[in-house]
Formats: structure tokens, sequence, C-alpha cells
């Protein structure tokens, strides 16, 4: 965001209470993430905001998640004007508009526990270090609606991958969800139906990464409030049935000059792809800590209920050109300079896109640094070798749980670097406790197989 304060954010300042008065906007929805990537909002009235800008809007920290442990007194939102936005399926009479704001102490200091200011700080980094970090989700989602016999939420449809059928459902909502992101500035580039029953697809334009998390938090939000007002419910839980494919979040990314002139994973020669040395670099990273941060981009428990082997889902650290099997893919770019890229395919959608960007850039920002050279690419199919060639060519595991995960972010020292120790802590203690909610319950697959046999 702007300097705060600067001449700049007062222009934009200027800009946002101009046209919530054009607009006629009753109300101010003041937005920020917890810990989980969970979405915060309180409403304001709208004649409020030019003093809320100037002074902040104070609120009780202690009672947001991953919030308390790090600071127990009250704080401070100050909305970032940039992220100003009319809520379109709002009528008239109720004109609401959003605000993403940054959360600070009373003294005015940035919050080190905000997850904005996470990646705003590794963001910082990676431009001191010339580059600029580019990403681009795919957001993977289900429509369900709730059933009559109060038995649990089924798909909506029973179509599969870009399957097309005229007076479609989820063409028709995915259409609308499309249209409300693009009312709000977001730029939709692909809407399709996914593999599984009920799962869809939605795509939209690379971005330097605090915008596309920015985006990513507002589409969340108006893909769960179109299913609704339609409805049905949208839901990003990574793993809802079984025996079909989850949801992932595959995060397209590359580096580019300050400038945007120039996107530093393209090299002319095709000894490698068209990748660059950067590329290489960065994708080395990423691998070198891939378990480490696993637990950040699958922070679920049901995270890894996707991360198994035959639904589409990585399961092993290694990378590759066309694979999809493995943690990282390069897609095939046909040596257009401004394409090159790389797809991390173990993200899902369910956590909080402010962390995952930023330990993303920082492991590959990392890489780059250090110079890392990453292993020869895994052409076959990873899922059909046998132990003993994937230990030969040196491939590892993801986590197979929430507990491993966390365990291998706990002993090492990448993630607490990239956090600081406030946050870092604190998602441990937030995310162990999940965990042990998760392994104590007792679930009809249990009861089902066990009751009558023991």
């Amino acid at each position: 965001m702007s300097n705060f304060k600067d001449a700049t954010w007062k222009d934009e300042v200027t800009s946002v209470i101009r046209r919530i008065q054009e607009d006629e906007v009753k109300f101010v929805m003041l937005q920020f993430t917890d810990i989980n990537g969970t979405i915060k909002s309180l409403a304001v009235n709208s004649k409020n905001i030019e003093s809320i800008f100037e002074n902040g809007q104070s609120f009780d920290g202690s009672s947001v998640t991953g919030y308390q442990r790090i600071e127990e007194s009250d704080m401070v939102l100050r909305p970032d004007p940039t992220t100003f936005t009319v809520i379109p399926w709002k009528p008239k009479e109720k004109a609401s508009c959003r605000l993403i704001c940054d959360v600070y102490t009373p003294d005015d200091k940035r919050f080190k526990g905000d997850p904005r200011y996470i990646l705003e700080m590794v963001l910082a980094k990676c431009r001191d270090a010339g580059m600029t970090y580019m990403c681009a989700p795919e957001l993977e989602f289900f429509i369900v609606k709730e059933s009559d016999d109060g038995s649990a939420p089924k798909p909506i449809d029973l179509a599969g991958y870009f399957d097309f059928h005229p007076g479609d459902l989820t063409d028709d909502l995915r259409r609308d969800i499309a249209n409300a992101a693009e009312e709000v500035g977001i730029e939709i580039e692909i809407s399709h139906h996914e593999a599984a029953l009920g799962q869809n697809e939605i795509d939209f334009k690379y971005d330097e990464a605090l915008a596309t998390a920015d985006r990513t938090v507002a589409m969340k939000a108006i893909t769960k409030a179109i299913a609704a007002i339609n409805g049905y419910i949208a839901t990003y839980m990574p793993k809802p049935f079984f025996g079909i494919n989850g949801s992932g979040m595959h995060t397209h990314q590359s580096m580019w000059s300050l400038d945007m002139a120039r996107n530093l994973f393209y090299s002319e020669s095709e000894e490698r792809g068209h990748l660059s040395n950067i590329a290489m670099h960065f994708i080395a990273g990423q691998l070198a800590h891939g378990r480490e941060m696993c637990a950040i981009l699958a922070s679920w428990p049901n995270s890894y209920k996707r991360l198994v082997q035959g639904y589409e889902a990585p399961v092993y650290v290694a990378w590759a050109h066309k694979n999809r099997s493995p943690l990282i893919r390069v897609p095939n770019f046909g040596g257009r300079k401004n394409a090159a890229r790389c797809e991390i395919r173990c993200p899902d959608p369910a956590g909080n896109p402010y962390l995952q960007f930023a330990v993303l850039c920082a492991a590959g920002l990392d890489g780059i640094k250090r110079k890392l050279e990453p292993p020869e690419p895994t052409e076959l199919n990873v899922y059909k070798l046998s132990y003993e060639e994937r230990k030969a060519k040196g491939i590892v595991t993801l986590p197979e749980s929430l507990k491993e995960a966390l365990d291998e972010m706990e002993k090492g020292e990448f993630v607490k670097a990239t956090f600081g120790q406030p946050i870092f802590d604190n998602y441990l203690v937030e995310k162990r406790r999940e965990w042990e909610q998760y392994r104590t319950q007792v679930t009809g697959w249990e009861v089902d197989r066990y009751l009558r046999r023991l």
C-alpha cells in the first residue's frame, strides 16, 4: 500500500471519499484476516470514514484467532484506500463498500501478527533484491446443496472436467461469480467445471503477490456470497468428499524486474526449456523448503486427505516440465518470454493467502540468494516409481498429516525467520489445538468398521 499519510495516500483517500459520496454508500465494511485466513469484518457508518482514515478504528484484538497470544491490548484498523470497492450484490438502498485494513498497535506501529504485514515484509525483501514476485492461484471450490433428509450436503451437479450443458446451473453460477468479481476490479481469465462432481475453478489475472492475496480473499467471499444468494453453499474445504478429487490452489509464480519490463524466469537458451538460472534457483528453494512450509500451504487436518496418490494432488517433493504428479510443474509456455513460470501444486484454498504467498516468495528468494540447484526433473509419473527409485533420485514425500507438517515446521528455521517469532509461535499453538480436536474425534467410518466387529 502507499506509505501511510504521504501525498499519494491522501490523494487516494480523497478519491475514495468522493466515490462513497457519489455512490451513496451507507456502510463501509472494514476487513482483515485472522491467522487462519478467515475474513473478519465490521461495518461503520460511511459518515465516519474520513475520521477513520485519519485516526483508525479501534477493535479488541484479544478476540481474534491468532492475535490474542501476541498482543492483548486494543488494536487499530487502518483502511488501505487502494482496496476500495463497492459490494455489487448489495441493493441500492443498502449500498455498502469494502476496504481491506492493515492492523496497527495503539502506538501507531504495524502489528507484527497481521498476516498482510508478514507478506508485505517478504515482498519488501524481494524488492530489495531487485525483483518483483508475481503469482496467480487457480481457485478450486465445490458448490453443494443442503439435503432434505438432514444428511451431509451434496454436489449440485453431475458434470465433470470442462463439461458444458446448455442451461447448466453451475455455468450460470460461475458467470454470476465472474461478473461480480469483474465489478470489483478482479479480471477473470478462466472459469470452468473441474473434475469432481460439483467442483469448479475460477482463475484471475497474474499480479504482484499482495494484490493477488487481496483478490484471493475477495474471490472467496464473492463465491460464497453468490452461492448463498442462489440457495447453495460454496466451500473451499480441501477434501469434502471421499473418492473424488479435492480442491487445490495451484499457484503460478515468477520473478520480474522492478520496472516489470522483464520476466526474470525466461532464458533464450532451450537447454532448460527456456528457464533462467533465477528460475532454477527459485524452484530449488521451494523444493528445499517444501516439507517445512507445508503446514502453511496445507493448513488444516482435512488438507492431508487431499494430498494422497490418485487424485491429481502432489505427494512427492520433486519437479518436472510436463508431469503433474510432482510438487512443482513448469507449464509449457511455448518459449514466450512473459509466460515463463512454475506452478506449485500443494497449496489449497482453505488457508491464509497472505501467509501462503509469503512462504512461497521467501522460499524461492532463499534459493535465488543461495544459488541452489534443483535435482534433475522427474518426467516419469512419480506415483509409479518404486521406493528404491525415488530414493535414488532423492525424492522425499510431503508430510502425511498436519501433525507431521507442524513438526517439520517447528524443528526448522525457515518459517520462523519468515514470520518472526510471535506469529510463528502462535500459528503452532492454534494449529496444534486444531489437530488435537481432530485426532480425538470418533468418525462414522470408525463406528461402521469396528463397532460390531471388535
